[in-house]
């Protein structure tokens, strides 16, 4: 039998992308699918998962807490149920930790799905949104599909002594108009690893207008160094009912697989954000590993300590290299490696050692480097000098 011919047309090539993306709302039309680097399926086949140095993804090496592990075994047994579409114990833990109220909270698929839904709720055409130069990518791809104008500011340049590419508070602040609705920024950042410290965040809120929604992205507070001064939004919270903070299991908590990400903000606001939550948005194996993950604060601080020696050990190893180094206080490093770095960057992968090009963010001559465990680092650098050589 033959394939029904399409409604008012006789040529079906004629509904190719390009037909497609005419008819799409104006912001969709110009977006680029997000982008997750390397086919990394494709090279676990071509190496073995035991020979692929998976450094692109920051990813935690260390694995979750074992207490997460079992949580997710024991849920098994009722995958053929929803899951709680309230999410309420996984809600209550994050409340008590956080001190928060559980209205505080919204559950997303990742904290990118809540990003986006942050511009899909408070930005339209018409408005604008402020984000730094070289701040993470879905703030971009959030702006676009929400059909709203960017004002992309400028960041430190990479001469400055402290912070070289990290976010300039002072210009973002300045950058704020009449029609701006939200603000996007990261603390500690994706990809540069930098942050900014609690005054001057200070300094920014007390800028910044009531009416505009500041939203700290904050996948890696729990990486940051206790001295580190980096600052989180929560203090802020109660005093600025325009702050939002987003956080993820999917990194301190070595819970990547899982897909699971919260929002703390003002409960006016959550509210507003639930009517277009989608229902069963985490799934139930799900919320039951992040709860036992919650109450496993050993295991949590021991693979933050792992990180946080590995990441030193990586950064003097790469500097001895003549490479330049970016501060970090995440699980990875962002490191320049000249003009030949696409070159580089596909001879490590022939070796099976991955890393994420920079190209798509403006840095073209540097690569993220995820800190892995002290096995995959010293396969890095033996990998590196091979390519270097």
């Amino acid at each position: 039998m033959s394939a029904p011919a399409i409604h008012g047309s006789d040529d079906r090539a004629d509904f190719d992308e390009a037909w497609f993306a005419a008819r799409a709302q104006p912001g969709v039309q110009r977006l680029r699918a997000y982008d997750p680097g390397h086919d990394l399926v494709a090279l676990r086949r071509r190496f073995g998962e035991s020979q692929l140095v998976e450094l692109g993804s920051n990813e935690n090496p260390y694995g979750p807490s074992p207490a997460a592990r079992q949580a997710i075994v024991e849920q098994l047994h009722a995958i053929h149920r929803y899951p709680d579409p309230l999410g309420g114990d996984l809600k209550r833990a994050l409340a008590a930790k956080h001190g928060v109220l559980t209205s505080q909270i919204l559950l997303g698929n990742g904290s990118h799905e809540l990003l986006m839904l942050l511009g899909q709720v408070f930005a339209g055409p018409g408005d604008e949104v402020v984000f730094s130069r070289y701040g993470f990518a879905v703030f971009a791809l959030s702006t676009q599909a929400a059909g709203a104008t960017a004002r992309v500011v400028e960041a430190l340049p990479r001469e400055h002594l402290l912070m070289p590419l990290g976010h300039d508070l002072e210009a973002i602040a300045s950058s704020i108009t009449a029609q701006t609705r939200l603000v996007y920024l990261a603390n500690p950042n994706n990809p540069t690893g930098t942050w900014f410290g609690r005054e001057a965040f200070a300094a920014f809120m007390a800028r910044v207008p009531r009416e505009v929604i500041v939203v700290m992205d904050e996948a890696y507070a729990e990486m940051a160094d206790a001295d580190s001064d980096a600052a989180t939004a929560l203090p802020w919270l109660a005093s600025h009912p325009n702050l939002v903070l987003t956080r993820t299991f999917s990194k301190a908590y070595g819970l990547a697989g899982l897909r699971v990400g919260y929002l703390i903000g003002a409960p006016g606001l959550v509210a507003v954000m639930e009517r277009l939550r989608e229902s069963f948005n985490v799934n139930g194996p799900a919320l039951a590993a992040c709860e036992a993950a919650l109450g496993d604060d050993e295991h949590q601080q021991w693979a933050c300590a792992q990180n946080a020696g590995q990441r030193a050990a990586l950064s003097a190893a790469l500097a001895s290299r003549g490479l330049k180094v970016y501060p970090s206080q995440t699980n990875f490093v962002l490191a320049e490696f000249g003009p030949r770095t696409a070159q580089i960057e596909t001879a490590l992968v022939s070796r099976g050692v991955v890393l994420r090009p920079m190209a798509g963010y403006g840095l073209a001559d540097c690569l993220r480097i995820t800190v892995g465990t002290d096995d995959e680092n010293r396969r890095l650098l033996a990998a590196i000098d091979a390519v270097l050589e």
